[in-house]
């Protein structure tokens, strides 16, 4: 074979995995976070999570890309294992779609097809248009690369070596493990069942020895999704696990119906005349009967996977973590915002739980000064990790919404870090009263109850760190900011006339002055975060 077509071959390949790449982006940036909201809603009905799968797989052409975002939903903790299998199951049909495309052979209008994606992408600036774009230019430049491979496979044709190489796959396990190996080394079902579609087009393999290669690449493309799991918790390996286990049965089962009965014959009949079109028929029927069998049993291959896959110690009370990924990958974004948002909730929690303990310490005798500096610490380590993340999300393609909703989480980030820092001098406000053997008056105490209740009533409007339309609620949280003021201002006021009257010495009037600075800059924090989370909807629009 000249090297030129082998070149030729590689280079068909490129442009064939890139295409698929360019639709996974468009995907991305049409659906950005939606993506959370359409799985969490349509994945509770397992029948609707198969048709969720088949659909996201069909627009991006690849199972393994809906597969390992899959993987990646459940480390996240987006989505539940039993969620994830009808995906899975789902998107082993809609990867036929590819094999079906090609069987139509629209290679001829390839080109025209790119065209059109490009103009979308280079000359229309809104930013749908441009993801749409994306997606119909992958198209184009995805059958582009397969009309290549096509011509470069033509010499196999007078190729003796290659055609000696092709009976070994008349033993059907030989034929199984080919599948398997090729599909694994370059991580794309479609991409081999394409090649295997040519192979057939220039007639250097029957269907009846094909379809057992078919039937090792289903195996095959499990890897990539295996792969993206042995860093994830214990459920993410158990959905690649799940997959797996799902193309093993199908294998068995059609390699059982085709070595028995006339299978590859009856599917040929269908379109005698075109050989690619019979795969992409088998390939179709695999997938679909495949699930059809084994949705009843979705639960017992959650089951299987639990059982090969049990929880262990180090899974149990798994904190929030970040893991950035720095190739972009479907769903990366709405993951890594998510990672994100729940870490800065659990801030959030530690934030609350400080400072209801600071308040212990000024107001009463028995309070926890370690604890609050132990969740300091932590609040610290997680500002860390989200600071260090955000880079490698901030590079990540991603639409106007999410680009925005990043810039809000860093700006809370900084928020929540300052609070834990006020909340310590806080507590060491109350070291220093301790110290000084002087009580707290009484009418202090009543003080900084009427301040303490005013950041709690702000604090529940404000339950978690997510994003509300509701303006009144920012309205309450100007009020309650107004009111911390004068409350602040009133209590100096009577803290100097006490000190006159001498109710107090100089010492501890500065050390409560202290404490209203921090109460107050605790609140303005409060506000700040109230002015990120309660974001005007028409100013979004504009930006995008």
């Amino acid at each position: 074979m000249d090297l030129s077509y082998l070149i030729g071959l590689m280079g068909g390949l490129a442009l064939f995995l890139y295409g698929m790449k360019m639709m996974s982006d468009g995907l991305e940036l049409c659906a950005g976070d939606r993506l959370q909201m359409i799985l969490e809603k349509l994945t509770s009905n397992r029948i609707v999570g198969v048709l969720v799968g088949a659909l996201i797989t069909a627009l991006v052409q690849s199972s393994s890309a809906t597969t390992v975002m899959t993987v990646g939903f459940v480390n996240a903790g987006l989505m539940t294992l039993p969620q994830a299998v009808g995906v899975i199951m789902g998107a082993n049909i809609g990867t036929t779609i590819t094999g079906q495309l090609i069987a139509l052979d629209i290679s001829a209008a390839a080109p025209a097809i790119a065209l059109v994606g490009v103009i979308m992408v280079v000359f229309i600036k809104k930013e749908k248009v441009s993801s749409v774009g994306m997606i119909i230019g992958g198209l184009g430049i995805l059958f582009i690369g397969m009309e290549m491979m096509s011509n470069a496979m033509l010499p196999l044709r007078d190729n003796q070596a290659f055609l000696n190489l092709i009976t070994a796959f008349n033993n059907p396990l030989i034929a199984i493990l080919a599948g398997a190996l090729f599909t694994a080394i370059i991580q794309s079902s479609s991409a081999s069942v394409g090649i295997l579609q040519t192979l057939a087009d220039n007639g250097l393999i029957a269907l009846r020895h094909s379809v057992f290669i078919l039937f090792g690449m289903n195996i095959g493309t499990c890897i990539t999704a295996i792969l993206s799991s042995l860093s994830s918790c214990r459920n993410a390996k158990r959905v690649a696990l799940v997959h797996l286990l799902f193309n093993i049965c199908g294998t068995i089962i059609f390699s059982i119906l085709t070595l028995a009965l006339p299978l590859p014959e009856w599917v040929a009949s269908l379109t005698p005349d075109n050989p690619a079109g019979q795969i992409a028929n088998f390939h179709t029927l695999f997938n679909i009967v495949t699930t059809l069998i084994l949705l009843p049993f979705g639960s017992v291959l959650a089951g299987m996977a639990t059982k090969f896959l049990p929880d262990s110690a180090k899974d149990e009370g798994r904190e929030p973590q970040i893991i950035p990924v720095p190739e972009q990958r479907l769903g990366n974004v709405t993951i890594s915002l998510h990672e994100i948002n729940e870490m800065l909730n659990r801030m959030y929690s530690l934030v609350k739980s400080s400072l209801a303990e600071a308040f212990k310490g000024l107001t009463e005798s028995e309070w926890n000064k370690e604890l609050i500096l132990t969740q300091e610490n932590q609040i610290d380590s997680m500002h860390r990790q989200i600071i260090e993340a955000i880079p490698y999300v901030a590079t990540a393609r991603m639409n106007v919404e999410d680009s925005r909703r990043l810039n809000v989480l860093f700006k809370i980030n900084n928020d929540l870090e300052r609070m834990g820092d006020h909340i310590v001098n806080l507590s060491e406000h109350a070291s220093e009263m301790m110290q000084t053997g002087q009580p707290i008056t009484s009418a202090a105490v009543r003080e900084l109850t009427e301040l303490k209740e005013i950041l709690t009533r702000t604090g529940e409007l404000l339950p978690d760190i997510e994003e509300y339309a509701d303006r009144d609620v920012l309205q309450k949280i100007d009020q309650l900011e107004e009111k911390m003021d004068e409350s602040c201002e009133k209590s100096r006021q009577d803290q100097i006339s006490r000190l006159k009257d001498h109710q107090i010495d100089g010492s501890f009037c500065v050390v409560i002055s202290e404490v209203l600075t921090d109460l107050e800059r605790i609140q303005d924090h409060y506000h700040n975060l109230a002015q990120q989370l309660f974001y005007d909807e028409q100013s979004l629009q504009q930006a995008k």
